[in-house]
């Protein structure tokens, strides 16, 4: 299975970043192979008015990245109660190409705090449910405490680990 990760921060070193960095990790014990897209920043603002048939070169990147992975894990963390704008921006330039159209998506939030980003969390759902993307049951989950959670290199935690391999699990039976 061919998996786009899109990390929803655009700080180096994020826990986001690290998070997905650990899950593509874990992935080729599920039978799936991760690609990280690290281009967030580089979108351009979006703006129906550039938004035509042929769009910038960074958004038809994206869109033909998106159009080459079986599924698409989304991992956002909690700014202010909701997504940062960059990734809302990445969002929004998917709405009238409809790369996300009934395509398997995993939405995860991580955080330090108590909560995991639990309203980042129900704010991308919100925008991938206008978007029509499929999110299967247990491809959703936030992650609190991220930082007692993880290492450079894997995820410490064991129930991390077996929410992770459900959610490959789901996603997977998405594509049968």
């Amino acid at each position: 299975m061919k998996v786009l990760a899109i990390v929803g921060s655009l700080r180096t070193g994020s826990s986001n970043a690290l998070f997905i960095q650990a899950a593509a990790n874990l992935a080729p014990t599920c039978n799936a192979a991760i690609d990280i897209y690290e281009e967030l920043g580089m979108l351009p603002l979006f703006s129906p008015d550039i938004d035509t048939s042929t769009p910038p070169p960074q958004v038809a990147r994206l869109r033909s990245l998106i159009d080459g992975a079986d599924v698409v894990i989304v991992c956002t963390p909690e700014y202010a109660y909701g997504m940062p704008g960059a990734l809302k921006n990445a969002l929004d330039w998917l709405v009238s190409s409809a790369q996300l159209y009934r395509k398997p998506v995993a939405a995860l939030s991580t955080s330090p705090s108590d909560r995991g980003g639990d309203r980042a969390l129900a704010w991308l759902l919100q925008t991938l449910s206008a978007l029509d993307a499929k999110v299967p049951e247990h491809a959703s989950f936030s992650v609190p405490h991220i930082k007692t959670k993880l290492d450079r290199e894997s995820i410490s935690d064991t129930q991390v680990i077996s929410q992770l391999e459900t959610m490959f699990t789901s996603l997977r039976d998405c594509l049968d």
